[in-house]
Order: C-alpha cells, then structure tokens, then sequence
C-alpha cells in the first residue's frame, strides 16, 4: 500500500499537538509496512520565500498553484492508493483534494479542528465558545470579528475560502473523526455518515509507567482557550500547599500569567517551554494530568500521553476530553470531567489529588486498548483498504 501524506505544518514557535500526531502517524505507518510519500509545507518556510511566492500568498488557502503542480508530479509518478490530507492552510489549499480526484486518487482527512465552518478553527472568540458563523454561506461574523489573525483582509480571504471549497471538503471519499463530537460536526455540515469514521489519534507507547508522583501538571499552549486563567483562578482558592506542587509547561501569549503565579505562590512552577524528555521527566513527578479548556478541543493529545504515562486526567466537559477520559462510561472513566468553572474546578482538585493512584493502573490499560499503536494503526489501514482501487463513485 502507497499513501500520500500532505500536510501544512504550523510554525515551531506555535507549539502544535497536531504536527506531532502526524509525525507519530508517519512513523507508526511506516512501521506497519505502508509505504509513506510526505507531501509537506511548512509555515516557517514563508519568511524566506522569493517576492513571486510571498505575493501569491494570499490566494494559496484558495488555490497554491506550486503546491498542485509538485502533487500533480507527485502522482502521476509514484501513483498511490491514497492520499491523506491533514492541514492544508495556508501553502496546499482544499485544492490538493480536487488534484488529487483528476489523477484517479481517493482523499482522506483527518479533521483536527472546525475549519470547514469557523474561520480561526476553534468556535472561540473572545473568552467564550462561539458558532456564529455556523450555517451560513460566509462567514460575515468572521470577517467582522477580524477572527484569522486579527485581520479584516486575511478574515475575509480565509472566509472566501471556506465558502469556495463547501464542495471540495463534500468530495472528501472519508473522512476521521477523531471523537463522536467531530463526527456529528461533519454530519451537521452536510457529509453523509457512511463517508465519516471515528478513529483517534495514538501516540508512541513511553514504555512501563514510573511510580505515581505528586501534584499537578499542565502542558498546553498558554492561550486563552486553553484555560490556563481558569486553573489558576480554581488553584487559587486552596491555600499555598494544600494540594502539592503545580507544574505548568508551555509557552504562549498568557505566560506571564504563568509567572506571576510562580512568583505569587511555593506551589506553582512554571517550566517554560518542554521538550519531549522534558515532558516525560515531569509527568513522571506528577499524578495528575489537567486539561482545563475553556472550547471543544477536539483531541488534546496531552490526555493520551496522560493516560499512556499511567496519569488520570482532570479536565473540562467540553470537547473531546470527556471522550478521551471515558466520561461516559462512570465504570472505566480514567479521569474526572468537570464544568468550565473556576467553582467547579476548584472543587475537583482536591478530590483527583486523593483519587489520582486508583485511577493510574486503569489509565494505562485505557490507553493500550485505545491508543496505542498497534490499535490505531490497524484502524487507519482499515480505511485506506476500504478506498483502495479509485475514489468515491
């Protein structure tokens, strides 16, 4: 089997679960005997590109006329089974799914976030979950709200561009959703269910789970829907110590609230920006793992390397979180799900502080039946093999 992964990816200084998860997905293919041709752009590229490139930039999330020109090469050279599409802004464009259909190859998308509706990709604006552009045919709300990268001009293009490409994300012959929640979103926008397949990610297994730490520990990009106020606005209201250490990693526009509570309490450090080992020495310290996300995070994949640690999860009801920690079923839930509330998340602290080392075991176990490797792998070829042989009729 021959796939073709494509891929933008998002800039190294914007931290990004969703780079890792394909470069984990490479790899894990690979493994697995697939042969993987990377078509892959990355945003860090666009600083250094000659004056010609730069000026076509605004149109490339409509029509990146290099990108199309290297995949059609690409193609018509190593003709594979499938390609499979990952984040096409801003250098590939939904275009690589109508180049890839005229040489007869069937596309694949994982969805990682609501970009076929919502402009910025994450139904969040200013503080709060927004829909406002939900069921429209542009998104005005968008443009007016300047709501990709604060800008009028590059809010309208990028709304342009999901009104244009309504049918190209429609041709789609598959795509993953990785929880129920962006399955139902994809079927609300209008992609039938028999075209639509629930599949998280995995990650790489870290080996055997060190002993139960202490405290707390939360890794994410420090931006606002990431929910890093509300967990020190809910830490906040237990006295310094009460609860054991608070390790905070990651980087972002909220870091100085980060450091301002370091430098406020003994309980809280804050640890900057983690690499890989980095990350696995302090989850090794910790018991537990918090995702506090203030929108529908679609699948942070701090949760997974939680459960994979051997780490239960506090983290918010929204999103992919109450999935990922098995919410729904209150007999194998590996975590707690709470409102996006300062109350209630001060509430649960203390609560997942004294329940963390029954919950370790049963994290880890949740992990290998449905995050590892070897699961989500073997699903992921699943669906090449159901398209193999020509795209959708």
């Amino acid at each position: 089997m021959k796939i073709v992964v494509a891929h933008n990816r998002y800039r190294q200084a914007q931290p990004s679960g969703e780079n890792t998860i394909v470069d984990a997905e490479i790899a894990q293919l690979r493994a697995a005997g697939v042969e993987v041709l990377p078509f892959i752009r990355s945003s860090d590229e666009i600083p250094t590109m000659p004056k010609t490139a730069k000026a076509l930039l605004p149109i490339s999330p409509i029509y990146a006329p290099r990108a199309q020109q290297d995949l059609s090469r690409l193609l018509t050279e190593h003709k594979p089974d499938v390609l499979h599409l990952h984040n096409p802004y801003p250098l590939l464009s939904p275009w690589v799914v109508r180049t890839a259909h005229r040489h007869g190859v069937p596309v694949v998308q994982t969805v990682h976030n609501y970009r076929q509706v919502c402009s910025s990709g994450v139904y969040f604006r200013d503080g709060a979950i927004c829909q406002d552009c939900k069921g429209r045919t542009l998104g005005v709300p968008a443009i007016r709200n300047r709501c990709y990268r604060g800008s009028t001009v590059q809010s309208a293009l990028m709304a342009a561009t999901l009104a244009v490409h309504r049918p190209t994300w429609r041709s789609v012959d598959r795509f993953i959703a990785l929880t129920s929640q962006i399955a139902e979103h994809l079927r609300e926008y209008g992609i039938p269910a028999d075209r639509i397949v629930v599949k998280p990610n995995g990650i790489p297994d870290p080996g055997r789970p060190a002993p139960l730490g202490e405290g707390f520990f939360y890794l994410g990009r420090l931006s606002p829907e990431k929910g890093l106020g509300l967990l020190l606005d809910a830490w906040r209201r237990h006295p310094d110590g009460a609860l054991g250490p608070l390790r905070i990693a990651g980087d972002g526009e909220l870091r100085h609230l980060a450091e301002q509570a370091a430098a406020e309490r003994s309980d809280v450090t804050y640890l900057g920006s983690l690499d890989r080992d980095g990350v696995r020495a302090v989850m090794a310290q910790s018991a537990v793992v918090i995702a506090a996300s203030l929108w529908h995070d679609v699948l942070p994949t701090v949760v997974i390397e939680a459960m994979a640690s051997g780490r239960p999860v506090l983290g918010t009801d929204l999103g992919g979180i109450p999935y990922l920690v098995g919410a729904d079923d209150p007999a194998g839930a590996v975590g707690w799900v709470v409102p996006a509330d300062p109350a209630a998340m001060a509430a649960a602290l203390p609560v997942a502080a004294a329940g963390a080392a029954a919950l370790s075991a049963p994290a880890r176990l949740r992990y290998e039946r449905t995050f590892h490797p070897d699961v989500v792998t073997k699903r992921l070829i699943d669906v090449y093999a159901g398209l193999r042989g020509g795209i959708r009729s």
